[in-house]
């Protein structure tokens, strides 16, 4: 860490009340002391501003912009000025983002929540030769990208550590297999796939596929879950966020079911506990906690390493609520454009920028040191969380460590 952001985050320090913040802001070992800035670059941020996604492009936002609270508003020595362009809901409206965000002369774009925009954009991205840091979902079938990096995960990740872990265990294959419709559910399916069968082991169930509605009804899921239990599984495994992972939730439980409930992280994420945790004598919360959750995610706001103790208390300062994976992933977006840059030097051009994200090496990351590997993908660990009390609320609490993949 420069001298510079060092005493800025002494300065954060003093005025968050947190302490121990100065010690873990970053791993960076640049040495431009108290050095003039760099010229002034623009940063082009794409997210969602309403919709069923407005709230992990409101992580995403926020994960960046504490990078830059932390870093006097610099990236690579050069004061950052931020862009933000409508992410929107189709090929068109996300496409126009980044012609946009290119012509107001970005050095370079981050965010992206959707998986259908990220695949919606990649030619755009690739003709403008302008790098992207996705900060979210990846798809499988994004491939052979130049321009492309993400700091997140790629889509069929969470599912593969989490189809070897009930293999070790020894789950049987009557597993019932719930998701949305298209192909992020199907990514996410053929990870778990991948990881349970092996060794002899063999999924013996169809998964049950329900429409991709952000916003179901009380009895949206409950004809098909009622359908699936009658074949008595031993596990449930799906795939919800949101409003459709509280929807889930309660359904399966008001359906009787007693087993353990296994998904990728997304769907403890953001509000969704506070939504099902109906105080220390409820009824919802009994269920959770006497059943289980566990759920497969690259991040946890209770990870212990000096990088996450930075950055959940600076997040939580700032913010009042606990960081996201959408949230860290950001974070890590600023810190390796941040690392780029710095590489870089004076004259920083997409192109000059685009080279320096591969040389950047490891990252002193909140979910634990990572890097790019050869699909620009991060290489990571991914963590077991159990839905327990922290206190006096429900969180998800990290177990033990899975598998690294990537």
């Amino acid at each position: 860490m420069s001298q510079m952001n060092r005493r800025r985050a002494l300065q954060l320090l003093a005025a968050l009340g947190t302490t121990g913040l100065a010690a873990g802001c970053g791993s960076d070992t640049d040495t431009e002391g108290a050095a003039s800035p760099g010229s002034p670059i623009k940063i082009g941020l794409i997210v969602p501003s309403t919709g069923p996604n407005k709230a992990i492009g409101d992580d995403i936002t926020n994960g960046f912009q504490l990078f830059l609270s932390l870093n006097d508003q610099q990236l690579g020595g050069h004061p950052v000025t931020l862009v933000t362009a409508e992410e929107g809901d189709s090929a068109k409206a996300s496409q126009g983002a980044v012609d946009r965000l290119v012509k107001e002369g970005v050095l370079a774009l981050t965010g992206v929540v959707s998986s259908t925009a990220m695949s919606d954009i990649r030619d755009t991205v690739e003709q403008a030769r302008v790098p992207l840091i996705g900060s979210n979902a990846s798809p499988t079938s994004l491939q052979s990208v130049v321009y492309i990096w993400r700091t997140s995960y790629v889509l069929d990740e969470p599912g593969e550590a989490l189809g070897a872990y009930l293999r070790q265990l020894g789950v049987s294959g009557r597993i019932a297999i719930f998701a949305t419709k298209g192909t992020s559910s199907r990514d996410v399916i053929d990870g778990f796939r991948r990881g349970y069968e092996q060794e002899g082991r063999r999924l013996t169930e169809d998964p049950v596929l329900t429409n991709d509605d952000p916003n179901p009804g009380k009895n949206a899921f409950s004809g098909v879950i009622r359908k699936a239990l009658a074949k008595r599984p031993d596990a449930v495994f799906c795939n919800y966020s949101g409003t459709a992972a509280v929807q889930f939730i309660k359904q399966l439980y008001d359906e009787g079911y007693e087993g353990k409930l296994y998904a990728p992280g997304f769907l403890t994420e953001g509000n969704v506990l506070s939504q099902l945790d109906d105080g220390e004598d409820g009824e919802q919360r009994t269920r959770i906690l006497k059943h289980g959750i566990e759920t497969a995610l690259n991040y946890s706001p209770d990870l212990n390493n000096t990088a996450n103790r930075v950055f959940a208390s600076a997040y939580r300062k700032t913010y009042s609520v606990s960081p996201t994976t959408y949230a860290m992933a950001s974070y890590d977006a600023a810190q390796v454009l941040n690392k780029a840059i710095r590489l870089v030097g004076a004259n920083p051009t997409p192109q000059a920028v685009n080279l320096a994200l591969g040389k950047i090496g490891q990252i002193d990351s909140p979910r634990g040191a990572w890097q790019f590997n050869q699909p620009r993908t991060p290489q990571q660990k991914w963590y077991l969380r159990r839905v327990m009390l922290d206190g006096r609320l429900l969180s998800n609490v990290v177990v033990n460590e899975l598998a690294t993949l990537g």
